[in-house]
């Protein structure tokens, strides 16, 4: 066949997207083992995971009102929020919650990435932080942690293992309390630990349970969680843009890569690296060429500032090539800028090839946050918070459901008065007793309870019955006469509740 019906073949220079880097050919796990990272920016995740872990360890001891600072009870419905009790009748400010905190992901994710993952996940923490620290402190290096794995079941191996595991599982269970702290409340925490097995057989189980998901999250799938579980990576990869802050190679400056040979003489040590707009491509062949080796019999073309060293791929713990580009795993844990930068010190370039930075910046040499977007999700988020705060300030004491008995018509007390039958339910939503009673606007009706009054409420509890409204005929306008009863605590006005009374049509 003629070559000019031959179609042309092209390279794939991307076959690393078909694939995570923890999985080979076959669809075997890679097991990673990433070196220890250290620089300023590993110092600083340092001390926000410090602070993290004082915040997440104090929080569930915090009381406001006799609350709990912050209660996701899902199994009895409470949850509370900043000493703030909300209960299933207030599902839709919960629902305006989570779409504020959605709306919020999206434009924080929109301007600087997947930042929240490396920095302040819980996943990330403990597991980079403490887990990963324990297992050098026990295991040692990377290099021996391989000889390690590798070596025969000798007494000292059993060793090493068996108290790394310990200790894993130990935190684990630590975790997993105060895990569970937060999901039923401290006291009932503190009483499963306190008090015979027998007595809290199920608060038991979910603690074994937690416990074990916690240990194999740690020891087993570790950053399996962030490239192929957790659903938050998989939205990085649909709300990031040109313009997004992201941890980020820059290719301009450091293409083409190559091993740093002796005889190359030294650029002098920038203060910090200023990023310049890309030149026009004449401008581009001309720097090339001013910068190639001069041999002219074995003519090289220039380098750039990356050596092809390695350690950014050696250091990080999802096992990504940053230099391949923004790629799903990516946790943006910055430990590869840490590596990159000792590099550049050492062979006196600036720092700075990998960093903080957008593909917009990295190309022009401009960043650009402030985006049309970025300004549209803004106003959005605006509007939530406005409308949450709102909705917050008008949040009452308590709730107050009032419904005609459903099937039961009027009924005639005598010659000139009416009776309809009505049901209550009355929810406490303070941190506090609170004594209510109901009263009928209309001052010529009155309410007469069935059994006993809803009395004094407990905190977070609810008084429910049912009670007869009688109203003189004369005062009725039709069918369907509206009716305002108000509900009082302490001689206070705390809620009004709007219903019809039920007649004769005339």
């Amino acid at each position: 066949m003629s070559s000019e019906f031959t179609q042309p073949q092209w390279e794939d220079t991307e076959e690393y997207r078909d694939h995570i880097a923890t999985v080979d050919q076959t669809g075997k796990r890679i097991w990673l083992y990433p070196k220890k990272p250290s620089g300023k920016f590993y110092n600083a995740r340092t001390w926000v995971s410090f602070i993290f872990l004082v915040i997440f360890l104090t929080v569930p001891f915090i009381r406001v009102g006799g609350e709990q600072f912050l209660l996701f009870n899902v199994l009895e419905r409470k949850f509370v929020l900043f000493g703030l009790v909300f209960t299933p009748q207030d599902f839709h400010l919960f629902v305006l919650a989570m779409l504020t905190f959605l709306v919020f992901i999206i434009l924080f994710t929109v301007v600087y990435g997947r930042l929240f993952c490396g920095w302040v996940c819980p996943q990330t923490v403990f597991m980079e932080m403490f887990f990963r620290k324990i297992e050098y402190w026990i295991e040692g290096t990377v290099s021996e942690q391989r000889k390690l794995d590798k070596s025969p079941w000798t007494a000292e191996k059993i060793r090493k293992k068996g108290l790394k595991h310990l200790v894993f599982f130990t935190i684990s269970v630590v975790v997993s309390n105060y895990f569970l702290a937060y999901i039923i409340g401290t006291e009932k925490v503190l009483a499963i630990i306190r008090e015979p097995v027998g007595q809290h057989i199920g608060g038991f189980i979910a603690m074994l349970v937690f416990s074990g998901l916690f240990y194999g999250v740690f020891a087993r799938l570790r950053e399996q969680v962030c490239t192929t579980i957790c659903p938050y990576g998989r939205l990085q990869s649909v709300l990031l843009v040109k313009e997004s802050i992201v941890v980020a190679y820059d290719f301009v400056r450091g293409e083409p890569r190559g091993k740093l040979k002796k005889a190359a003489a030294p650029r002098p040590v920038e203060a910090s690296y200023v990023p310049v707009a890309a030149a026009d491509p004449a401008e581009s062949i001309r720097t090339a060429v001013a910068g190639a080796s001069t041999d002219l019999k074995n003519p090289q073309p220039a380098l750039g500032d990356c050596i092809d060293c390695g350690l950014c791929i050696a250091v990080c713990p999802t096992g990504i090539d940053i230099r391949n580009g923004t790629q799903l795993e990516c946790t943006n844990c910055t430990a590869c800028i840490d590596a990159c930068d000792e590099v550049m010190v050492k062979v006196h370039k600036p720092k700075g090839l990998i960093r903080y930075d957008s593909m917009t910046g990295i190309e022009s040499g401009r960043r650009k946050i402030f985006t049309t977007r970025v300004y549209a999700y803004t106003a959005v988020l605006v509007a939530l918070l406005a409308l949450d705060v709102f909705l917050l300030a008008r949040r009452g004491d308590i709730e107050s459901i009032i419904l005609r008995s459903p099937g039961q018509l009027y009924q005639q007390k005598d010659e000139t008065h009416l009776t309809n039958l009505y049901t209550y339910i009355l929810i406490n939503k303070t941190n506090k007793d609170l004594p209510v009673e109901m009263i009928l606007e209309n001052k010529s009706g009155k309410i007469t309870l069935v059994g006993k009054a809803p009395g004094n409420i407990p905190k977070g509890g609810k008084a429910e019955g049912a009670f007869f409204i009688e109203m003189p005929m004369d005062q009725l306008v039709g069918r369907k006469t509206p009716l305002h009863i108000d509900i009082v605590s302490n001689g206070k006005k705390i809620d009004d509740v709007e219903t019809n009374f039920m007649g004769p049509a005339k």
